[in-house]
C-alpha cells in the first residue's frame, strides 16, 4: 500500500493527526474485540467517517472489514455496516461539495482512489465471491448495500470483476435473482447492476439471456406502463440493448422467443393531446433505438431479414407507420421513428412493398414518400429531419429494382399529371435538384442516384426524360440539365456549402455513367463535356476544389472504361490522348486519388446512414464510396493501357462475348434436348404400362382359345362315339354333382342328431331311477322331462317325413337331370347333322337335276330338324322351371332343418340343466341318508326297535317296480 500512502502524503488537505489516530483506534477494536457489540459499533463509526477520510479509512480498515464479511456473517447488522464502508471506500460517488479551485484536482483524485481500492478489492477473487454469497442474504442491509458495492466495483474496472463472477460457480444466476425480489429499490438498483456486468462482454450476455432475461424484463417494462413509464423502463431497456447489440445469438434467440411482438404495444402513443412528458419521449427513443438494433444493416443478412418478417407480421412496422403520420409528434422523436423505419424496410422486399402502399392522412391522400420527400426538400425542416428522411428513401430504394422504376416513371413524360394537382416524387426530386438551397442539391441528387443504383434498364429510362427550362426554348434532358448547372459552378448565387452541388452532381452523373455505353455515349454526345472536365481537372485550384477535380477525373474516367467507340470523336484512345496532353496520366491519376485520400470519405464509407453533424460534412454517400473503391483500380489501369493492349482486350472480350453466346446457345440446346428426353421418357413409360396390358390381355385370350379348342376337341370325341348318351349322362351328372353332396350333407346331419337324440334318451332313462325315487320333491323336474320327451318324439317324427321328402326329391332331381342330358345330346347330334348336310360334298359326274333334288331333301330335313329343336327348347325351358321350383322347395327343407337345429340345441341346454338339479338332489338325499343313519344309531342306542335296511330296500325296489309300470302304461313306446 505504499502506493497509496504516497498519494495520501500528497493530499493538500489531508486529515488530521488526532482522526487518524481515531481511524486507527476503530480498527483495532474491529480486529481485537470479543464482543459482537463492539465491533458492531467500531464498524459503524468507520462507515460514519468513510466518506470524509475516504483515503485513510480505505487503507487501515479494507483488511478488517473484509474479514468481518468472513467471519460475522450471523449478524446482517455489522456486515451492512461493512458492506456500506466500503461502498463508500471504493465509491466515486461525491456528495461533499468541493470548491472551485479545488474541483479537478479532487476529481481526479476520487477517481483515482476508487480504481485503486477497487484494484486491492479484486486482488483476492475470494472477496467477490465472498460478496456474491452475501447476495444471497434476504435482509434488505444486506443485500441492497451489496448490490451498490458490486455495481461500483464493475463501474471502476469493469472487465476484470465481469472475468471473476464468469468464473465463479452460479455467479450470474445468483445476480438475475435480484430482478425477481419484490422490494423495487433492490430490483431497480439489480437492474443498474446488470447493465454494468453485460457491458461489452459477449459470454455474460448470453447467460444472462438464457437465464429469462428477457421475459422478465419486459415484464417489468410492462408493470411499469410501457412508454408511460418512469425511468425503471428506461434502465430495463438499456439492459435489453446491452444484450442485444452486436451479439447474433441474443437476437436468434429474442426473435424465437417471440418477444418481437412484445414490443408492439410500446408504440401505442394513443391519443395526440395525452402529453409527451420527458421521460416518455426518452423512453420511446431507446425503444426505437432497441427496434434498430435488431435490423441493424451491420447483423448478418439472415438474421436481419428474419427480424424484419417478424415485425411486419405482428404489425410493429404498422405501428411505426402510423407513428410517422402522426400529428403532435416531437421532432427527435419523428426523426428516430423514420430511421427505425427505414432499416426495418431496408432491403426486405414484402415490408418495401408496404411502406410504397402506405398514405398520410391527408385530403387528398398522398403517399407517405411524397410526404417525407416533400420534408426533404424543404429548407426549413430541421436538418437531422431531412437526413433521416434521406435515409429513408434510400433503404426504401436499396435492392429494390421494383420501388427503382415507380420512381423513375414518375419522371417520364406518359406519368407525369397534366392537371398539375398532385406532385409527384419525380416531381420533388427535380424540383430539389435544381433549387437553390445546395443541401436540397445534394440530397435530391444522392436519392435520385439510388433510384439507379445497379439498375441499367433505369438509367436508360431515364435519359428520356425531358425538362422545360423557360418559355419559347425548346426541353434538353435531364442529362443535358445537370451537366448545364455543374458548367455554371459558383455563377448561381446558392444557399449553403459552395461545392456541396456540384459534388452531389457528380456523384449522380458517375452513378448514371457507370456500367451503361449508352449513358456515355449520350453523354459525350455534347461536345461542350469533354471540355469542361479537363479543363476542370488540369487546373491548379485550393483545397476546397480538389474533390471536385478528384470528381471529374472519375467521370471522364467512367467515359473511358465504359466507351463502346461509337461516337467517332470521342473514342477510348482519342480521349486517352487528350488526356496526356492537357492533363498528363500522373497527374489525372493523383487527381482521381483525392477522392479516397478525403478526410469524409472513410467517415462515409463506415455505415449506410447519413449521419453528420452539420450540413458541411454532407459531402460523401455510402454507395457512392463502395462505387469508388471499384472503379478506381479499373480506371487506372484503363489509363495507362496503350492502343494495342485495348485492341488485344477488345477482341478478348468479343471472344468471349462469342464464347459466351456459344455457350448459352449450348445451353439451351441441352436445355431444349433435356425436355426432349423428358417427353421420350414419359412416351416409353406409357407405352410399357400399354404393352403390359395389351400382353395381360394376350395371354388371357390365348388361355379362352384353348379353353375352346378343348372343349371342341371333347366334343368332337363325344360325336365320334357309337354311344353318345352315356358321355352326356355322366356330363350332366357331374353339372348336377352339387345336389347329391348337398342330400349326402343332410344325411349325415340327420344322422347326428339321431345319435344325439339316442344319447339324450339313455341319459333320461338313467335318471329315471333317481327321479322316481325323488317324486315327492321333485314333481316338477320330472314333469318337465316328459315334455321333453314327447318334444324329441315329435322331432323325431318331423325328421322322418324330411327324409322321405328328400328321397323324393333326390329321386327326382335325377330323373329330370338324366332327360335333359338326353334333350342335350340329342340337340347336339342335330346340329351335327345339319352342318354335315349344309355342306354336302360334290361328286364328279352327277347331273344337276340330281344335285337339285338332294338339295330339295336337304332343305325338307333341316326344316323337320329346326321344328324338333323348338320343341326340345320348349321341353328345356319346362324342366328348368320344375328345376327351379325343386330348388326353392330344398331352401324351404333347409330352413325346417335349422329351425330343427336350434330347438335340439335348446333341448341340449335343457337337459344340462336337468342334470345339474338331478347333482344337487344327489347330494341332499346322501345328506338325509346320513342324518337317517345318525338317526337310526341313536334310536338304537335308547332302545328303541329299527327295522333292518335290506327289509326296506326290498320294500323300496317293489315300490319301484310298481311305479315304473305304472310311468311304462302311461308313456308308451318311444
Amino acid at each position: 500500500m505504499n502506493f497509496l500512502r504516497g498519494v495520501m502524503g500528497g493530499q493538500s488537505a489531508g486529515p488530521q493527526h488526532t482522526e487518524a489516530e481515531t481511524i486507527q483506534k476503530l480498527c483495532d477494536r474491529v480486529a481485537s474485540s470479543t464482543l459482537l457489540d463492539d465491533r458492531r459499533n467500531a464498524v459503524r463509526a468507520l462507515k460514519s467517517l468513510s466518506k470524509k477520510y475516504r483515503l485513510e479509512v480505505g487503507i487501515q480498515a479494507m483488511e478488517h472489514l473484509i474479514h468481518v464479511l468472513q467471519t460475522d456473517r450471523s449478524d446482517s447488522e455489522i456486515i451492512g455496516y461493512a458492506l456500506d464502508t466500503l461502498y463508500n471506500i471504493i465509491s466515486n460517488d461525491e456528495e461533499e461539495e468541493v470548491d472551485d479551485v479545488e474541483e479537478e484536482n479532487s476529481t481526479r483524485q476520487s477517481e483515482d482512489l476508487g480504481s485503486q481500492f477497487t484494484e486491492i478489492f479484486i486482488k483476492q477473487p475470494e472477496n467477490v465471491t465472498l460478496l456474491l454469497s452475501l447476495l444471497e442474504e434476504f435482509d434488505f442491509h444486506v443485500r441492497w448495500p451489496g448490490v451498490k458495492l458490486l455495481t461500483s466495483l464493475l463501474k471502476q474496472l469493469g472487465p476484470q470483476v465481469q472475468q471473476i463472477i464468469l468464473v465463479s460457480p452460479m455467479g450470474v444466476s445468483r445476480l438475475m435473482d435480484l430482478l425477481a425480489d419484490s422490494r423495487e429499490v433492490i430490483r431497480n438498483d439489480g437492474v443498474l447492476l446488470l447493465q454494468a456486468l453485460t457491458r461489452s462482454n459477449g459470454a455474460i450476455q448470453k447467460i444472462v439471456a438464457f437465464e429469462n432475461a428477457f421475459e422478465r424484463l419486459l415484464d417489468i417494462i410492462t408493470e411499469e406502463g410501457n412508454s408511460d413509464g418512469g425511468i425503471v423502463v428506461e434502465d430495463c431497456l438499456i439492459l435489453l440493448q446491452n444484450l442485444l447489440k452486436n451479439n447474433n445469438s441474443n437476437q436468434n434467440f429474442f426473435k424465437e422467443g417471440s418477444y418481437i411482438q412484445r414490443m408492439k404495444p410500446w408504440f401505442d402513443v394513443g391519443d395526440e393531446n395525452s402529453g409527451w412528458s420527458a421521460q416518455k419521449v426518452t423512453n420511446l427513443h431507446v425503444m426505437l433505438q432497441l427496434v434498430r438494433v435488431l435490423v441493424s444493416p451491420t447483423n448478418p443478412p439472415g438474421a436481419t431479414s428474419s427480424c424484419q418478417k417478424a415485425m411486419f407480421q405482428c404489425g410493429l412496422l404498422q405501428q411505426l407507420c402510423t407513428i410517422l403520420m402522426a400529428t403532435g409528434v416531437p421532432a427527435d422523436i419523428l426523426t428516430e421513428t423514420i430511421n427505425t423505419v427505414s432499416e426495418v424496410i431496408r432491403g426486405y422486399q414484402v415490408n418495401q412493398d408496404y411502406f410504397a402502399s402506405v398514405n398520410a392522412p391527408s385530403n387528398p391522400p398522398r403517399p407517405a414518400i411524397v410526404v417525407l420527400l416533400m420534408s426533404m426538400v424543404n429548407e426549413r425542416q430541421p436538418f437531422v429531419l431531412r437526413c433521416a428522411v434521406l435515409y429513408c428513401f434510400q433503404c426504401f430504394l436499396y435492392k429494390n429494382q421494383k420501388g427503382q422504376g415507380e420512381i423513375v416513371s414518375t419522371l417520364l413524360p406518359s406519368t407525369i399529371d397534366a392537371t398539375g394537382n398532385s406532385v409527384s416524387a419525380g416531381q420533388l426530386l427535380c424540383g430539389g435538384l435544381f433549387s437553390t438551397d445546395s443541401l436540397s442539391n445534394w440530397c435530391a441528387a444522392v436519392a435520385l442516384a439510388h433510384a439507379l443504383q445497379e439498375n441499367a434498364t433505369q438509367k436508360e429510362q431515364l435519359l428520356r426524360v425531358q425538362l422545360a427550362t423557360s418559355i419559347g426554348n425548346p426541353p434538353v434532358s435531364l442529362l443535358q440539365q445537370c451537366t448545364n448547372i455543374l458548367s455554371q459552378g459558383d455563377k448561381i448565387d446558392r444557399r449553403g456549402s459552395k461545392i456541396q452541388t456540384r459534388v452531389g452532381l457528380l456523384m449522380l452523373l458517375c452513378t448514371w455513367l457507370s456500367n451503361c455505353p449508352i449513358a456515355v455515349t449520350h453523354f459525350l454526345h455534347n461536345s461542350a463535356n469533354v471540355p469542361f472536365l479537363t479543363g476542370q481537372i488540369a487546373e491548379n485550384l485550393g483545397e476546397e476544389e480538389q474533390l471536385v477535380q478528384g470528381l471529374c477525373a472519375l467521370l471522364l474516367g467512367i467515359s473511358i472504361y465504359f466507351n463502346d467507340n461509337s461516337l467517332e470523336s470521342y473514342m477510348k484512345e482519342k480521349l486517352k490522348q487528350l488526356i496526356e496532353k492537357r492533363i498528363g496520366k500522373e497527374n489525372f491519376i493523383e487527381k482521381l486519388g483525392f477522392i479516397s485520400k478525403h478526410e469524409l470519405y472513410s467517415r462515409a464509407s463506415q455505415k449506410p446512414q447519413p449521419n453528420f453533424p452539420s450540413p458541411e460534412y454532407m459531402i460523401f454517400d455510402h454507395e457512392f464510396t463502395k462505387l469508388v473503391k471499384e472503379l478506381e483500380g479499373v480506371i487506372t489501369k484503363a489509363i495507362y493501357k496503350s492502343s494495342e493492349e485495348d485492341k488485344k482486350e477488345e477482341e478478348v472480350k468479343k471472344t468471349l462475348e462469342q464464347h459466351d453466346s456459344i455457350v448459352t446457345h449450348y445451353k439451351n440446346m441441352i436445355r431444349e434436348q433435356d425436355l426432349q428426353l423428358e417427353e421420350l421418357k414419359q412416351q416409353i413409360s406409357t407405352l410399357k404400362c400399354q404393352n403390359e396390358q395389351l400382353q395381360t390381355a394376350v395371354t388371357q385370350q390365348v388361355s379362352q382359345i384353348q379353353q375352346h379348342k378343348d372343349q371342341y376337341n371333347l366334343l368332337k370325341v363325344q360325336l365320334g362315339k357309337d354311344n353318345p348318351h352315356q358321355g352326356s349322362y355322366s356330363d350332366a351328372t357331374q353339372m348336377n354333382g352339387i345336389q347329391p353332396e348337398e342330400v349326402g350333407r343332410l344325411r349325415e346331419e340327420i344322422k347326428e342328431l339321431k345319435s344325439n337324440q339316442e344319447l339324450l334318451q339313455s341319459q333320461l332313462a338313467e335318471k329315471d331311477s333317481l327321479i322316481e325315487n325323488l317324486k315327492s320333491s321333485q314333481a316338477s323336474p320330472g314333469t318337465n322331462e316328459q315334455s321333453s320327451a314327447t318334444a324329441s318324439a315329435q322331432d323325431s317324427e318331423q325328421i322322418a317325413e324330411l327324409k322321405q321328402e328328400l328321397a323324393t326329391l333326390k329321386s327326382q332331381l335325377n330323373s329330370q337331370s338324366v332327360e335333359i342330358t338326353k334333350l342335350q345330346t340329342e340337340k347336339q347330334e342335330l346340329l351335327q347333322k345339319t352342318e354335315t348336310f349344309a355342306k354336302p360334298a360334290p361328286v364328279p359326274g352327277e347331273s344337276e337335276a340330281v344335285a337339285a333334288a338332294k338339295t330339295t331333301d336337304v332343305e325338307g330335313r333341316l326344316s323337320a330338324l329346326l321344328q324338333e329343336t323348338k320343341e326340345l327348347k320348349n321341353e328345356i325351358k319346362a324342366l328348368s322351371e320344375e328345376r327351379a321350383a325343386i330348388k326353392e322347395q330344398l331352401d324351404a327343407s333347409n330352413s325346417t332343418i335349422a329351425i330343427l337345429q336350434n330347438e335340439k340345441n335348446k333341448l341340449e341346454v335343457d337337459v344340462t340343466d336337468s342334470k345339474k338339479e338331478q347333482d344337487d338332489l344327489l347330494v341332499l338325499l346322501a345328506d338325509q341318508d346320513q342324518k337317517i343313519f345318525s338317526l337310526k344309531n341313536k334310536l338304537k342306542e335308547l332302545g328303541h326297535p329299527v327295522e333292518e335296511e335290506d327289509e326296506l330296500e326290498s320294500g323300496d325296489q317293489d315300490d319301484e317296480e310298481d311305479e315304473d309300470e305304472d310311468n311304462g302304461k302311461d308313456q308308451g313306446p318311444i
